[in-house]
Formats: C-alpha cells, sequence, structure tokens
C-alpha cells in the first residue's frame, strides 16, 4: 500500500521541477505524482486528477493564467487540494489574498529543497487550513507593508511598530495590555522607557497617516477607524496591522 504524500508541482521553470522530481525520486514519505508548466495545463491535469494528489506546490506567476487564478478556478469546483504558494513577490497583498484563497503555505523563492520537504510534511499532517508564513517571510512581509505606508525605517518609531506586531501576533491579548505588556517589552528591548516607546510610535503613525499612500491606508484602517476623523490610535494602529498578518506559525 503507498503512504506516500503526492504533490502536484506547477512552475513555468523546468529546472525547478526537474530538481524537486530528483530530490524526491527515492523519498520514503513524498513522491511527485504529476507536473504542469503552465496555468492552463495545471488546472486541466488537478481537474482530472484532484483525488490522486495531497497537495499543490505552485509557482505564482505562471503562463496563461497565473497561481492564484488556478486556485480559485478549482475552489469553484470545490476541489480544495491543499496548496504552497511559491513566489520571489513579497508582496502583503498577495499574502492577504492567499489568506482568502486558503493557500496553506507562502514560500519565497528561492527555498531549498529540505525545507520544502519540511513544510510538506507539516501541512498535510496539519489539520488547520490557516496561511502559513515562515517566521523569515512574515518579517520581510512587516518591513514590506510598513514601507507601503510611508514610515521611514531610520526613525526609532519604525522599529518599534516593527517589533510590536511582530509580538501581537503571536500574543493577541496583548491588545488588551499595550501599556503593561507591549510597551515594557519593546522598551526593555532598546533600552529605553515606555513612555519613550509610546511618542515613537505617534510621531511614526503621524508621519505615516502625512505621507503613506491613501489606498493602501483606506483598505487597512478603512473598517477599523474612520480615516477622516482622526489617526489610529497606537494600538489600533499596531492590532490592525499585527491581524493583517496574523498567521498559523505552528510547523
Amino acid at each position: 500500500m503507498n503512504n506516500k504524500i503526492r504533490i502536484f508541482m506547477v512552475d513555468d521553470n523546468r529546472n525547478i521541477i526537474m530538481e524537486v522530481k530528483k530530490y524526491f525520486s527515492s523519498h520514503e514519505k513524498i513522491e511527485v505524482v504529476g507536473a504542469a508548466y503552465d496555468g492552463e495545463e495545471a488546472l486541466n491535469k488537478i481537474i482530472q486528477n484532484h483525488e490522486n494528489i495531497d497537495l499543490i506546490v505552485m509557482d505564482l506567476i505562471i503562463p496563461k493564467m497565473d497561481g492564484l487564478s488556478v486556485l480559485e478556478e478549482l475552489k469553484k469546483r470545490n476541489i480544495n487540494n491543499k496548496s504552497i504558494i511559491t513566489t520571489s513577490m513579497n508582496s502583503i497583498d498577495v499574502i492577504n489574498k492567499c489568506m482568502e484563497i486558503g493557500v496553506n503555505y507562502y514560500l519565497l523563492k528561492p527555498y531549498n529543497l529540505e525545507a520544502l520537504e519540511s513544510h510538506i510534511k507539516s501541512i498535510v499532517k496539519s489539520k488547520s487550513n490557516k496561511l502559513t508564513v515562515s517566521d523569515k517571510d512574515l518579517k520581510q512581509a512587516i518591513t514590506s507593508l510598513l514601507h507601503s505606508l510611508g514610515i521611514p525605517s531610520h526613525i526609532k518609531g519604525y522599529l518599534y511598530i516593527r517589533d510590536s506586531i511582530d509580538l501581537m501576533y503571536n500574543n493577541p491579548s496583548m491588545i488588551g495590555a499595550i501599556t503593561k505588556e507591549l510597551y515594557p517589552e519593546i522598551a526593555e528591548r532598546y533600552d529605553t522607557t515606555s513612555s519613550r516607546v509610546e511618542r515613537a510610535i505617534r510621531h511614526a503613525i503621524e508621519v505615516s497617516w502625512n505621507r503613506g499612500d491613501y489606498d493602501v491606508m483606506e483598505s487597512l484602517f478603512g473598517n477599523s477607524v474612520d480615516y477622516d476623523r482622526a489617526k489610529p490610535t497606537n494600538s489600533e494602529f499596531i492590532a490592525t496591522l499585527a491581524d493583517k498578518l496574523r498567521i498559523d506559525a505552528n510547523l
């Protein structure tokens, strides 16, 4: 009886697929059962054989139909194989889209095959359907998001907000203890005081509100704060961004 994890590879880079096939060719627990080099080919093959596929590993940018569009079409047909999206794009918008569609892992290229192997095993074993992003990838996504919000990286508030988001997505309860727990934690990290952390974050938010991309602001804070009325509080700002980036980090 074959109890191997059956993966289907989708990538327009034939060398990548060849390397993955070679790596798993004699693997005890994982096998590549199929491959496609563009979106239309992938969609057709997966529809025909989805019952024999445990996990789809698919590049985001592929000819004819991008990876997310393929997954959306599969979802319309009630085909919900677990999936990993691979991409060199580090975009919060793409991550959010992956979450909406039900992607299980967001893996930045280039990746090593040992890491891919580990993620495949974890995803198939896990009962969770939440999107997972590696710690390194998440930190890069936070950085990308803060830049899009117009917060310059040279000011102290940028560092404090970055670390605060990291803390809050791992500990959602901190939203009710931002003064007692979060500020002191950040202050200790940077050898400063809680009040200085609070002021620096407030200043960074003011800078962001004045120079950030309006559309990005509206998409992030439109449902939680009145853009025309006032800037979000420190806790609203951090909690909203953490909520956008929160993932199941249980690898």
